[in-house]
C-alpha cells in the first residue's frame, strides 16, 4: 500500500493503490465506489484536471486536488514528423529533470489494422553509457517514480493526441525504449506496468507491452515469475564480448552468453518469442563475421532479430550503415535460419532516437524552446 505522506510532494494519481485511495476516501466519510469514479475518471482522455471529474462533488474534487498530483510532468514541449505520425515530447518533471517519450503511428496496410506505439521512459538519463547514444552520454539522473511512467503515456491519451482511443481493445503498444535501463529501475517499472495493466485505470494488456534490457540478467529471470505476459526485448548489437564491451559496456558484467541463456530461459517459460534488437554501424557490427555469430546465438529457440539503423548523434564517431549493407546483413542471417526484420525509421528530423532532443534543449526552458518551434513553423 502507497502511504499518504504529509512531507514531500503529493503523491501522483496515476500511481496510488486503490487500497491507499479507499482509505483516504473512507477517513472522509465516502462511500466505496468513489474509488473507481476517481482512477477510471482521472484516467478518461477528456479529462484534463481534477476539477473535470463532474460525477465527484465539489467538496470531494477540491480534496483530491489538495491530496493528489493530476499529473507527475508539469511542462511538456513536443514536435511533430512524418506527416503528423510521429511526435516526440521532452517532459520536466518536478524537479527539473527532464525525459523524453515519442508517439509512432502507423497507417493500416495489407491485413494490419492501423495502430500506435508509444515509447517512454523508466530512469532521467542512463548509467550504461552506450557510445552511440545521447541518453547515455548524458549521465544518469535520477530513477522516475511508476507515477512518472504512466503520466507519460497519459500524456499521449489525451488531447490533442488522444492516441490509444480505448486502451482495451485498440491496435497499439507501450515499449520501455526511452531514456534509461528499466531493469536497473525494476521495482517501479514493474509496478508501472501493473499500473498501466489496471482495469480501473488504462487497462492496457500485458502483451501490449514492451520491456527492454540492455542485459540485466536479475531483471529477467525476475520477469519470468512477475511479468510472464509482458514482451522481452535485448538491446544485443554486437555477436562477440569483445565488441559489446564497446558497445554495451554493462556486458562486461553480464557476457553474452549469460544475456542469451537468460532470453532462452524467457522464451522456454513463458512460451514467448524474445526480440534481439540490432543497432547497425557502418563497418562495426555489420560484417559477415557479426552475422554468423548472431546465427549462432539466436537459432534454435523463440528469438527475432530487428535490426535497427543508427540514428548518430552529433559528434558521434560512427554512421549508420548504409541501405544495402543492411539488407545484404538480413538476407545472411535469413539464410541462417533466423526470422528478421528492419524496423521502420522514424522521426529523424526531430532528433527521435532516444535522448537526442533532451540535448538540444539543454539549458533552454521548454517555453522558450516552444516558441523557437513556433516561430519555426515546426511545432505540434
Amino acid at each position: 500500500m502507497t502511504e499518504l505522506s504529509l512531507v514531500g510532494p503529493r503523491p501522483a494519481i496515476s500511481e496510488i493503490d486503490s487500497a491507499s485511495l479507499a482509505a483516504w476516501l473512507s477517513a472522509r466519510g465516502e462511500p466505496a465506489y468513489r474509488v473507481d469514479q476517481v482512477l477510471s475518471g482521472a484516467h478518461r482522455p477528456e479529462v484534463a484536471t481534477f476539477d473535470d471529474l463532474t460525477d465527484l462533488p465539489a467538496a470531494l474534487r477540491s480534496d483530491v486536488a489538495l491530496a493528489f498530483r493530476f499529473s507527475t510532468i508539469v511542462d511538456s514541449h513536443v514536435i511533430g514528423a512524418d506527416g503528423g505520425m510521429t511526435a516526440k515530447a521532452v517532459h520536466e518533471l518536478a524537479d527539473g529533470q527532464r525525459i523524453e517519450s515519442v508517439l509512432m503511428r502507423y497507417a493500416a496496410r495489407g491485413a494490419m489494422a492501423e495502430r500506435t506505439t508509444i515509447c517512454i521512459s523508466s530512469q532521467a538519463g542512463c548509467a550504461v553509457n552506450c557510445p552511440f547514444c545521447a541518453t547515455g552520454q548524458a549521465g544518469f539522473g535520477r530513477q522516475l517514480t511508476p507515477g512518472e511512467i504512466v503520466d507519460q503515456v497519459l500524456h499521449w491519451h489525451r488531447p490533442p493526441w488522444s492516441a490509444l482511443g480505448d486502451a482495451k481493445t485498440g491496435h497499439y503498444n507501450i515499449v520501455f525504449m526511452g531514456m534509461g535501463e528499466p531493469l536497473n529501475n525494476s521495482d517501479r517499472v514493474f509496478e508501472a506496468v501493473r499500473l498501466l495493466n489496471d482495469p480501473q485505470r488504462l487497462g492496457i494488456g500485458a502483451r501490449h507491452i514492451t520491456v527492454s534490457t540492455s542485459g540485466v540478467v536479475p531483471g529477467m529471470d525476475r520477469m519470468i515469475e512477475e511479468l510472464p505476459q509482458v514482451n522481452l526485448a535485448i538491446s544485443l548489437h554486437a555477436a562477440t564480448d569483445a565488441l559489446r564491451d564497446e558497445l554495451v559496456p554493462i556486458n562486461r558484467k553480464w557476457p553474452i552468453s549469460e544475456v542469451i541463456a537468460a532470453g532462452r530461459r524467457f522464451a522456454d517459460r513463458t512460451g514467448r518469442r524474445v526480440s534481439l534488437e540490432y543497432v547497425m554501424i557502418d563497418g562495426l557490427n555489420d560484417t559477415v563475421e557479426q552475422a554468423d555469430g548472431l546465427i549462432m546465438l539466436a537459432r534454435g529457440w523463440r528469438s527475432h532479430l530487428n535490426l535497427i539503423p543508427l540514428n548518430p548523434t552529433p559528434g558521434s564517431r560512427w554512421s549508420g550503415t548504409p541501405t544495402a549493407g543492411i539488407e545484404r546483413f538480413m538476407r545472411r542471417l535469413r539464410d541462417g535460419g533466423l526470422s528478421v526484420t528492419v524496423r521502420d525509421t522514424r522521426g529523424r528530423e526531430i532528433d527521435a532516437a532516444c535522448g537526442q532532443l533532451h540535448a538540444q534543449l539543454s539549458g533552454r526552458s521548454l517555453r522558450e524552446a516552444r516558441e523557437a518551434a513556433v516561430f519555426a513553423g515546426t511545432s505540434s
